[in-house]
């Protein structure tokens, strides 16, 4: 039998990926004061052994207010980048992932109490709670405290908080950054016009609307190791009359892509409450296929893609170069082994599990010996190599 697309190599810069499944960012809500726990080591430890391509460490906030709730990772001190190198020297001891980090600013979105009890907006002036900022003074929704409209001192602290945050990232021995530019946060509410309504040379036309955005990027692309990719997630649609639609992502992924961006992860909506989605299984596909004509970099889709022949389909089709997996990813962690079992290709397992393999299917595993120990060496500076 053929190889099946999805289990084909790809590579971005120096970054040699062996398959086209990615695992998506996915917020835990489990920090303390931005600090990695326990329980991300179980999380990311998991997902490690799964045998995708990569594996992105959640939305991780460049400054304590950036976050979305209280309990957010972060990497925006010593502090919280030691807790990350705590649990990615347990990760990278039993698996040779790459893995990168989605590097956040939550903007208006922040402040937020955890989903299991409710994920509503914290006042300012209750626990947990702070006044949070955005392009304009525009809340998120109706009856919210109203975010403060960013001045030019605090963009630029923003976008340097960017930029320690990839720092930071590299000398973490990092494999990628992702920038987040979707889902309703800072960055995507300077580019939609639904919640960027300012009247300087940062709102009004798509151009002015991108500049930040793009600065963001240009910060974080001169901060990082040149030799390793710098991608960005975005929403390709706000899923409101006005908003932020796909024609304009085309325009925006043209931009990152003669900036150096390696790679686009196209996603959709969370800007707006009044948001209206189609969803159906592959239903954001099509933005991926729309950008994907109009760039030559990998294009990543997500949302829904479940069953792997669908996932087959997608990459083989020429709608995207690779599949990103989140909430499936979470309710079945060995995906991949069983997209590899139903498509006839083979996946990386660890040595102790290799027994596991069933009778029928003597050829799923292959292993490299990545759990017997660590493939990063420490310098004397703290960098991972």
């Amino acid at each position: 039998m053929p190889q099946p697309v999805l289990f084909t190599p790809l590579k971005a810069r120096h970054l040699e990926l062996a398959n086209r499944i990615a695992i998506a960012p996915m917020c835990q809500y489990s920090a303390e004061n931005g600090r990695m726990t326990d329980w991300h080591t179980i999380h990311l430890g998991q997902l490690a052994l799964s045998g995708a391509a990569l594996l992105t460490i959640e939305a991780s906030a460049v400054l304590p207010e950036g976050r979305i709730t209280h309990a957010d990772v972060g990497l925006w001190d010593d502090d919280t980048e030691a807790a990350m190198r705590r649990t990615l020297d347990a990760v990278r001891g039993w698996s040779t992932m790459p893995i990168g980090i989605q590097l956040a600013h939550a903007g208006r979105k922040a402040s937020t109490n955890v989903p299991w009890v409710g994920g509503k907006q914290i006042a300012p002036d209750a626990p947990h709670g702070w006044q949070t900022v955005a392009p304009s003074a525009l809340p998120y929704a109706e009856g919210e405290h109203p975010p403060t409209a960013l001045d030019r001192e605090g963009m630029d602290r923003i976008r340097d908080a960017f930029a320690d945050a990839a720092r930071r990232s590299a000398r973490l021995g990092l494999d990628f950054v992702q920038i987040h530019a979707a889902h309703g946060y800072l960055l995507h509410q300077f580019l939609s016009p639904l919640s960027n309504q300012r009247t300087d040379d940062y709102g009004g036309s798509l151009d002015n609307r991108m500049r930040f955005p793009l600065e963001v990027f240009d910060a974080v692309r001169a901060a990082f190791p040149a030799d390793k990719p710098v991608t960005v997630r975005v929403s390709a649609e706000d899923w409101v009359d006005g908003g932020w639609d796909t024609e304009q992502t085309i325009a925006f992924a043209r931009a990152l892509e003669a900036r150096g961006c390696d790679a686009i992860h196209v996603s959709s909506a969370g800007l707006h409450e009044k948001q209206k989605i189609t969803v159906a299984p592959g239903y954001q596909v099509p933005f991926a296929r729309a950008i994907k004509a109009a760039v030559s970099m990998p294009v990543v889709a997500v949302g829904l893609i479940t069953d792997p022949h669908h996932a087959e389909a997608i990459v083989a089709n020429g709608d995207a170069d690779m599949i990103a997996l989140a909430r499936g990813i979470l309710y079945d962690p060995r995906w991949p082994w069983h997209a590899a079992a139903t498509l006839g290709a083979s996946v990386l397992a660890p040595k102790q599990y290799l027994r596991c393999q069933p009778s029928g299917l003597r050829d799923l595993f292959t292993n490299d010996g990545a759990s017997a120990s660590p493939h990063w060496t420490r310098t004397d500076d703290g960098r991972y190599v």
